[in-house]
């Protein structure tokens, strides 16, 4: 699934090598003082991966610097959980670092944005590491998605996948279902059909447009009298992508309603945050 930009880099959160103070440039630090870090966003380290990474860090030693913070005398890392493993397995007795000292929020967002725009999360770790930055650290999902620069739907539609049973949630980490096919089962409010969808999706192979057109026979699609004019149709689906809820039209292109349901707090602080951006713009 392709991902959408980042409006930041990490250069926007990290100052450029050259230009720190003496006491904030590269050192070495030996890897024995380091300490992952436990709200690491990435959890699956992928260990052929880390074996390749060894092998070149043999070769030509690390290349980019990790992220760490002081801790009790220690070290605790921030960005670079990957080279820091790469680089025991390699043997190596000390691993280049940059020492910054950051408040908790920016520690998560550079762990976060650092994993993000490597591709290095799969779509329920990164839902994870965003629900993560919201509850610990008070942000709301306009905040997260202004530090990250993802568009505010983006991040609703991400933490929708958090709805789902862990057993849909870890075929999502395996690879075997996609971010765009863990939405599309998210939007499905029975239970009943949102499995058996589920199980048709894994047994078929569903591409996730073939999911979402089986997903418009649930029942309450049904239920209407006449098909949807094509517009209104569309409509429903660009106010769902737009707000990050659901919305059902019905009547005809002359007089109708449009109803917009949400299923959790996520869903109506989105609705909210939507509303106000709009009133904004008056």
């Amino acid at each position: 699934m392709k991902k959408m930009g980042l409006g930041r880099g990490l250069d926007a959160l990290l100052p450029e090598v050259e230009e720190m103070a003496p006491e904030n440039a590269v050192r070495e630090i030996p890897i024995g003082d380091i300490d992952p870090n436990r709200e690491q966003p990435r959890k699956r380290f992928d260990e052929e991966s880390l074996r390749q990474l060894a092998a070149s860090i043999q070769h030509s030693g690390v290349i980019q610097p990790i992220i760490v913070y002081p801790q009790g005398g220690r070290y605790v890392i921030v960005a670079g959980e990957r080279r820091y493993r790469a680089s025991r397995l390699a043997g190596l007795t000390t691993i280049p670092a940059i020492v910054r000292s950051y408040d908790r929020v920016k520690q998560m967002e550079v762990a976060l944005l650092e994993n993000i725009q490597r591709e290095d999360l799969n779509p329920v770790e990164e839902a994870q590491a965003i629900r993560r930055l919201m509850d610990e650290c008070g942000l709301t999902q306009e905040a997260v998605s202004a530090q990250l620069g993802r568009s505010r739907p983006a991040v609703a539609n991400l933490l929708r996948i958090l709805s789902l049973p862990k057993g849909m949630q870890d075929k999502v980490i395996s690879g075997e279902l996609s971010a765009g096919h863990a939405r599309v089962l998210a939007g499905v409010e029975d239970p009943q059909h949102r499995q058996r969808l589920f199980e048709q999706t894994l047994a078929a192979g569903w591409s996730v447009r073939q999911l979402e057109q089986a997903a418009q026979k649930a029942p309450e699609k049904k239920r209407r009298e006449t098909p949807l004019p094509v517009e209104l149709s569309e409509l429903e689906e660009d106010i769902r992508r737009a707000l990050g809820v659901r919305a059902t039209v019905s009547g005809t292109m002359k007089k109708g309603r449009v109803v917009l349901q949400y299923y959790s707090q996520d869903e109506l602080e989105a609705l909210y945050e939507a509303v106000q951006r709009l009133r904004g713009g008056e």
